[in-house]
C-alpha cells in the first residue's frame, strides 16, 4: 500500500480548524501529516502555501500553538513538523527535540537545511528516536544521491521538479528513482505538484506521495465554511489515496 503524506499550515484559518482537519485527514486515509510551521519567507513553497503562512502569522500564530495542536493530533496520526531552519536555529534543535518528544511528534522536515549542516544535527535527533527527512532533487548527481540517501530515515522526500511547490511542472523521475533505490531501501515519496489529477502518474515507481498545495488551496477558499473545507480535503485525500494504489 502506497503512503499518502498531507501538509497543512498550522493555525490557518484557526488552531481549532487545524486539529479538526488533521483528524479528518487521518480518517480519510492519510498516513503521515506534515504540520507546517508558518514562516514569513517559505522559500520552497509557492504562492498558495506562502499565502496561508502569512495569514497564519497575521492571525497571531506562535510556536506554542504548534505544540498545543500537535499534542492533540499525534495520538491519531504519524505527525512531522515541516518548517524552515530559522526557528530551529534561534530556539535550538534541542528545544524542538524536547518539544517533539513531549507532544508525540516523530520528526522534522526542514527543506532549507542542506546535507552538510543536517549531518551536524542528525545524531542528536536520531538519539532521541526522531527522524530528519532527507531531500533529493532532480538536479542531484548520482554521487550526491548516494551521499544523501545512505543514512536516510523514515522516507526520502523526492522533489518532483526544480522549483517551488504547486507550480505544476513535470519531469521524468524514473532515472532518479532508480538511482535512489540503488543506494537505499528507505521508502521514496514524491512531492511538489501532486494533486488528484497528477497523483497516479507521480506515484509510479515510488512508495508514496506528498500533497500540500492541493489541500491548502481549499483552506484558502473564502466561499467555503470550515465544515465544507474539512469535508472537501477529506474527499481529496480519499481520491488521491485510491488513485496511487490502483
Amino acid at each position: 500500500m502506497k503512503h499518502l503524506v498531507a501538509y497543512i499550515t498550522t493555525g490557518f484559518p484557526s488552531l481549532e480548524f487545524t486539529v479538526d482537519a488533521s483528524l479528518a485527514l487521518a480518517e480519510a486515509g492519510v498516513d503521515t501529516l506534515e504540520l507546517g510551521m508558518p514562516f514569513s519567507d517559505p522559500v520552497a513553497d509557492g504562492p498558495v502555501i506562502e499565502k496561508a503562512n502569512l495569514q497564519a502569522l497575521q492571525n497571531g500564530f506562535k510556536l506554542d500553538h504548534l505544540f498545543e495542536a500537535s499534542a492533540k493530533i499525534s495520538p491519531h496520526i504519524d505527525t512531522l513538523w515541516m518548517g524552515y531552519f530559522n526557528p530551529f536555529y534561534h530556539k535550538g534543535m534541542d528545544y524542538f527535540i524536547e518539544k517533539a518528544k513531549q507532544t508525540g511528534v516523530n520528526g522534522f522536515i526542514i527543506p532549507d537545511l542542506p546535507l552538510e549542516e543536517a549531518s551536524y544535527y542528525k545524531p542528536s535527533i536520531e538519539k532521541a528516536g526522531l527522524n530528519l527527512i532527507d531531500f533529493i532533487a532532480p538536479t542531484d548527481s548520482e554521487a550526491r544521491i548516494e551521499q544523501i540517501v545512505s543514512h536516510a530515515q523514515k522516507f526520502i522526500y523526492l522533489v518532483a521538479y526544480a522549483g517551488i511547490t504547486g507550480s505544476g511542472q513535470s519531469e521524468d523521475l524514473q532515472p532518479i528513482i532508480t538511482s535512489i533505490k540503488k543506494y537505499s531501501q528507505t521508502p521514496v515519496y514524491v512531492g511538489f505538484g501532486v494533486d488528484t489529477h497528477t497523483a497516479k502518474d507521480k506515484a509510479i515507481g515510488v512508495d508514496g506521495v506528498i500533497v500540500g498545495s492541493a489541500f491548502v488551496k481549499v483552506l484558502l477558499d473564502t466561499q467555503l465554511s470550515d465544515t465544507q473545507k474539512i469535508k472537501k480535503i477529506a474527499e481529496i485525500a480519499k481520491e488521491i489515496k485510491e488513485k496511487i494504489n490502483q
